[in-house]
């Protein structure tokens, strides 16, 4: 991975992965200075279901107003305040404070690169904060260690002067009218200081060889764990690296509105590699491109443009009447998709969303297209059956989207999937007995874990009358995807999101 700078502080690639280490001089960092990769630690707090699940309404977050401590600081605090105390999400929160603020340029960009790094890094920097203050991360005020993981964020993964780094820390727990712990911070960053990063990796990875992958690519061991069981070990840490990647943003070119090379055109970007409607953008708001203002386009994963082609392009035996069914809706961007698709093929979608709120967006993703929307959940929504193709993007886990939401990976706990399978089985159960005969049921989740992929489909395929097709066929020019009928995408292999994806017909 290159470096790339910006501002006088490195993004997204931590120090560990440069040149090794030189002596640390005493007044300034040298550019070269290697950092541990990231690893875990502590939890903050959890999220389940499609699309991360229910969260609770945003608390009021505090705001730091401290002399001396710049804007990008300021609402990078903010931004973990909210995350932390409302369960809000950073990839939503952040853009809406830069724009409130008017924040551009280089100041935009090292208040996502310490905002996001600090998130995705908060398990090795809990690890090290931990160990430079000899005590339990209970014991310290919620705020101030907010604080104190943007300082230790800024010393061990940036060029930011280790000085400015402690200085504004101090400041900032100073302005949040902690003075009583300014001395506190001031002690623990001047500790952590002390040592090179790779010392306290060193002194504080794991010995077992899994747990030290996670430890280094920032992950919950169990979510290296889930991983192992569906990759070979060669491939596990580029796999969880990946995480830390920041997305190409994908496009879909809506089919009867504009083709992927008229978008391409229009937004300077290049057609995907895999869907035919898809086009990759490297930078800039999605939002301003007048296609997508026009809602000619939208942003969706390559993935996910896939998955909903499929439905559409497996054959299906006898005739095809145009009865389809999304038993998973929300938040309505495969059901979109499949409805330009129905509107060329004169067929109609029926889709379900249990939500009220994501029943909206999805109505709203598909107007102007013969895709009906209903409120309830799949399981028991009266619908009259006979349907030729059903898709059930059921709720998961969302671990193929980590990279995505940045603090996603130490909110989420492995009793969530637990909880998950018993509604993920259901929900295919109910889509097979809304099928007619000969009809096909696409299942896939956002998820490579196996107990919410080749589990539950093995477990249908053992007690369902239904078949499984090989479902490589549909996805068009994309190899590797494992060594079932079933295909798994991943962020390392294909640029998608980790999705899996198994065709099924009923017989």
């Amino acid at each position: 991975m290159s470096l790339e700078k910006s501002g006088g502080f490195r993004s997204r690639t931590p120090k560990a992965q440069q040149e090794p280490a030189k002596q640390k001089p005493q007044a300034r960092k040298s550019p070269s200075k290697k950092a541990p990769a990231r690893g875990q630690g502590q939890r903050q707090g959890q999220s389940s279901g499609k699309g991360g699940g229910n969260r609770k309404p945003p608390a009021q977050a505090r705001e730091v107003r401290a002399l001396g401590v710049d804007k990008p600081r300021e609402i990078a605090f903010e931004v973990l305040d909210r995350v932390r105390t409302g369960e809000a999400y950073a990839n939503l929160v952040l853009p809406r404070l830069l724009s409130k603020h008017n924040l551009s340029g280089r100041d935009a960009a090292f208040a996502t690169e310490i905002t996001y790094g600090t998130l995705r890094n908060v398990g090795l920097l809990d690890e090290v904060i931990k160990a430079a203050s000899g005590r339990e991360l209970s014991d310290i005020d919620p705020e101030v260690l907010d604080v104190l993981r943007l300082g230790a964020y800024q010393v061990m993964f940036t060029r930011v002067e280790d000085h400015a780094a402690v200085d504004t820390s101090v400041k900032m727990v100073g302005g949040l009218k902690k003075f009583q712990a300014t001395g506190f911070a001031n002690a623990i960053l001047r500790n952590i200081t002390r040592k090179e990063p790779e010392q306290w990796l060193k002194e504080l990875e794991p010995a077992e060889e899994l747990a030290r992958v996670a430890f280094r690519t920032a992950h919950p061991r169990w979510i290296a764990q889930s991983f192992s069981q569906v990759l070979p070990a060669d491939e596990l840490e580029a796999a969880l690296a990946a995480d830390s990647e920041r997305p190409v943003v994908h496009l879909v070119a809506r089919p009867g509105e504009i083709s992927a090379e008229e978008l391409a055109l229009i937004t300077g970007g290049d057609e995907g590699k895999y869907s035919p409607y898809a086009v990759y953008l490297e930078g800039g708001d999605p939002g301003d491109i007048e296609p997508v203002k026009d809602g000619l386009a939208a942003v969706q994963d390559e993935g996910s443009q896939l998955i909903a082609r499929a439905l559409v392009e497996i054959p299906v035996e006898g005739t095809d009447a145009g009865r389809w069914l999304d038993m998973c809706a929300g938040p309505g961007g495969k059901a979109a998709l499949i409805g330009a698709l129905a509107r060329m093929d004169r067929a109609t979608v029926d889709a379900v969303e249990v939500s009220d709120h994501r029943a909206r967006l999805i109505e709203k993703s598909v107007r102007g297209l013969p895709v009906k929307v209903h409120v309830g959940d799949g399981r028991t929504i009266n619908l009259t059956g006979g349907y030729d193709r059903a898709l059930v993007d059921a709720p998961c886990s969302g671990l193929g989207a980590l990279r995505r939401r940045p603090e996603a990976r130490w909110r989420k706990q492995e009793s969530d999937i637990v909880e998950l399978n018993t509604l993920q089985y259901e929900l295919l159960e109910s889509a097979v007995n809304k099928v007619r005969s000969g009809g096909v049921i696409v299942y896939s989740t956002c998820s490579p874990d196996l107990r919410e992929t080749r589990g539950i489909v093995d477990k249908a395929l053992g007690a369902l009358e239904i078949e499984e097709l090989e479902a490589a066929e549909f996805m068009p020019g994309m190899t590797d995807t494992g060594d079932e009928k079933s295909v798994q995408m991943w962020p390392h292999r294909h640029g998608t999101d980790a999705m899996f994806v198994a065709v099924l017909r009923k017989k």
